[in-house]
């Protein structure tokens, strides 16, 4: 199997490159986020045309993620056990979020050829001191309870969350200079220590050990991209029997080239699974 996560930044502005995307690598299971569109409104037709399944969740034009499977898809959830939501108010005292607040549609958790796969959007945080910050921690506090739950209930199902984190762990993941410890989120020891307990929770980053360089966003402004301004944000975390059927990881940076490119990259692993007939001479792709 070969698996990819890719903030698209909007699915029905870049339906084509990521349709060709998904079939020129060979993609079998694409993990969206940022789709920024209801389901009615997702392009199925050019995904089905290709030969995928598609699942997609969102509310609105604010976030939004799906998954498209060339195998059927089954056991579909649009949330977490425990997943918090938000609700923004006039001022930050009218804010609410928790889990009586409206869930967001940052996550969607499916299973596709016995693997189970999350593709998650994690909130941004937006800035040091706002409540949106404290929203996200508490919605990976609640991610990593749900995940550790997970695992001990399926513990020989591979399992992976996948998406776009907005957090950097470590300081070589960050070639921003507009991104500071201290005075940006995405860096904070808290955002960090947050993204760190995933992996008490029993997952490993399967990407880091195969790819130990190299970024995933870069945003429009300011020539960040030619510069190589960017950051890694975006991960494939898998529990251990997915990092155990691991065999090769790429990071698809000329995907941010071209005519109307997202700001993300795809990441992509490939996995050899017991049962399929899989090519054990699979080479390793740095990108």
């Amino acid at each position: 199997m070969r698996l990819a996560t890719w903030n698209i930044n909007s699915i029905r502005t870049r339906v084509g490159r990521a349709v060709d995307f998904a079939v020129r690598e060979d993609i079998d299971v694409l993990a969206f986020q940022e789709i920024k569109c209801k389901p009615e409104q997702f392009p199925y037709a050019a995904f089905e045309e290709a030969g995928y399944h598609v699942e997609a969740h969102g509310l609105n034009q604010w976030n939004g993620v799906a998954i498209a499977s060339r195998e059927p898809i089954t056991e579909v959830s649009t949330a977490f056990a425990g997943m918090p939501g938000f609700a923004k108010g006039k001022t930050p005292d009218e804010t609410t979020f928790g889990p009586d607040a409206p869930l967001e549609a940052r996550a969607l958790g499916v299973t596709v050829g016995g693997v189970r796969v999350w593709s998650l959007y994690v909130p941004n945080g937006r800035a040091l001191g706002d409540p949106h910050l404290e929203y996200k921690l508490q919605w990976l506090d609640a991610l990593r309870t749900a995940t550790a739950a997970e695992i001990a209930a399926h513990p020989s199902r591979p399992l992976a969350l996948v998406g776009d984190f907005n957090i950097i762990p470590f300081d070589h993941d960050n070639g921003d200079p507009d991104i500071v410890v201290g005075r940006s989120t995405h860096v904070s020891p808290e955002e960090r220590a947050a993204f760190f307990a995933l992996e008490s929770a029993g997952l490993h980053d399967v990407v880091r050990p195969l790819i130990p360089e190299g970024f995933t966003y870069w945003d429009y402004q300011r020539l960040k991209f030619p510069r190589n301004e960017g950051v890694r944000i975006d991960f494939i975390l898998g529990s251990p029997s997915f990092a155990d059927a691991v065999t090769a990881a790429s990071i698809h940076r000329e995907e941010r080239k071209g005519e109307q490119p997202s700001d993300h990259v795809p990441v992509v692993v490939d996995l050899s699974l017991g049962g399929a007939e899989e090519d054990d001479d699979l080479p390793m792709i740095f990108a």
